[in-house]
């Protein structure tokens, strides 16, 4: 059978759907990150010769591989423990794949349609920059999703150093133009070996470079920091005969630690308001305080209009909150018309909102640090954080990710934490209900680690710095701008042809 013959038969839709699913593995756990390169050449070999149409249903089936493969485990967070029927939680993730193959559909019949059939302007400029804007459009449509970016999956490779500079869709666009590149080595070697080559290999010796750059500079001496791990099981954790014993769990581990600088704790680490628990986290402040001691827990509360938060508490010496922003669809918000809502609350299943932070915050004063915070997903939103980094000597993210059970999302959200560590060049404090808890410095190099699963302290230090790197300066602006550019030039090769 011919080239043409396989991409446009079966084989080529099998083939492109296992790329896809091959891709999941780049990234944590399994960190095998050359597939990050490998697959997209194919697929865009796949591309070659085909119908626009055609290539929308190749670029279909690789993406909902990818994310069939990657993110299954929303099915332990839907059906085994947010207990919604089984059908719902295929429904569920059956829609999420489907629009994740939908965008990956809409890149291949752009390139067949708006971009050279071949050559180096197809294979190093137009397709890598469509692709890459389409990832980005990914990131922020409706809410969005970056999970899984090409970029986060090169957190252990050279490639990580452009994290400072350009962020992680830097790191993507670096990648698809090698991936270009090796496919332009494969097809038009007489013309562009050579050149090939050197596009293919160049990003790497840069990346590699650019770790010698510091970015950021030490502005104080290390500070001490403790993370409280509860480990409380997320199917036990909201039930009424668990909240005596989590409350008295995390005060006791609390008064272990009492002497270090910081306290951290997980995301809502107690599952009470914080309006209706104010003697208990009023004896918290007070031995807190007696030891030198600032705490910065997860915890929810009711705002005076009667909104619901997910929030970052400092008790420290300006106590304050930090309220996420950006919200888990179907998780913490149900964008859903009001006849759905009633139809989940005649089921039994969730159907309150929480109310996103506002867009501007300050940020969080604690441990003798200005704290850049996160909440649990909204870590993902990078561009989003930049306000705060400026400010901020750390950063802090709480999360429980025991949504997600035993499985590889725990360890894709700690990848993508490590980066927003590598894009601001300052070290990161991380508390998780079960894991990963973690100590990360400015390079994204993994300090200290908590066992997971069990309740645990783990003990640190960071080092508070100052400094703007390009990209906490600039943010996506000179990516975007550079991708749209090369497509546009692209686009007119066709075209003047």
């Amino acid at each position: 059978m011919s080239t043409a013959g396989i991409r446009n038969s079966w084989i080529g839709s099998l083939l492109a759907l296992a790329a896809g699913a091959v891709l999941a593995t780049a990234f944590a756990p399994y960190g095998y990150w050359p597939m990050a390169l490998l697959c997209p050449a194919l697929l865009m070999w796949l591309w070659q010769e085909v119908s626009p149409r055609r290539a929308a249903a190749l670029g279909f089936y690789f993406g909902a591989g990818t994310f069939a493969v990657g993110t299954w485990w929303l099915y332990i967070a839907i059906h085994t423990i947010g207990e919604a029927p089984v059908w719902l939680a295929l429904a569920l993730m059956l829609a999420l794949v489907s629009i994740m193959g939908a965008y990956q559909a809409l890149a291949g019949y752009l390139a067949n349609r708006l971009l050279p059939v071949a050559g180096v302007w197809r294979w190093w400029v137009g397709v890598p920059a469509l692709w890459l804007l389409i990832e980005w459009l990914r990131g922020w449509f409706l809410s969005g999703f970056p999970w899984l970016s090409l970029g986060y999956s090169q957190t252990d490779s050279w490639l990580g150093g452009y994290a400072p500079v350009g962020g992680v869709y830097a790191i993507s666009g670096l990648l698809l133009v090698c991936a270009g590149a090796l496919l332009a080595l494969l097809l038009d070697r007489r013309r562009t070996r050579w050149v090939s080559i050197i596009v293919l290999l160049l990003p790497w010796a840069g990346g590699e470079l650019l770790t010698i750059v510091p970015w950021t500079y030490a502005s104080g001496p290390r500070v001490s920091v403790a993370v409280l791990q509860g480990a409380v099981p997320q199917d036990e954790k909201h039930l009424e005969a668990s909240l005596g014993p989590t409350k008295a769990l995390y005060y006791r581990l609390n008064d272990q630690v009492l002497g270090a600088k910081l306290i951290v704790w997980p995301e809502t680490a107690v599952p009470e308001l914080a309006n209706d628990m104010t003697p208990y986290l009023k004896s918290i402040f007070q031995r807190a305080r007696l030891s030198g001691s600032d705490v910065v827990m997860g915890i929810a509360h009711e705002g005076d209009g009667g909104e619901y938060f997910d929030s970052v508490l400092a008790l420290s010496a300006k106590p304050s909150y930090y309220d996420k922003r950006h919200l888990v669809p179907f998780g913490e918000y149900f964008p859903v018309p009001k006849f759905v809502r009633n139809w989940l609350r005649l089921m039994s299943l969730p159907n309150e909102d929480f109310t996103p932070g506002a867009d501007k915050q300050s940020n969080l004063e604690a441990g003798g640090l200005r704290l850049a915070a996160t909440v649990c997903y909204e870590d993902a939103y990078g561009t989003a954080q930049r306000a705060m980094v400026r400010q901020a000597d750390a950063l802090v993210n709480v999360t429980n990710d025991a949504w997600f059970g035993h499985s590889s999302a725990r360890y894709q959200h700690f990848q993508i934490a490590r980066m927003r560590a590598m894009e601001a060049r300052r070290y990161l404090i991380r508390a998780a209900n079960d894991g990963v808890s973690a100590v990360v410095g400015p390079f994204g190099e993994v300090q200290e680690r908590a066992p997971e699963y069990q309740p645990v302290i783990l003990r640190g230090t960071v080092e508070p710095r100052r400094g703007l790197p390009p990209y906490v300066r600039l943010g996506d602006l000179p990516v975007l701008v550079t991708a749209l550019a090369a497509l546009l030039l692209a686009i007119y090769q066709r075209w003047r042809r």
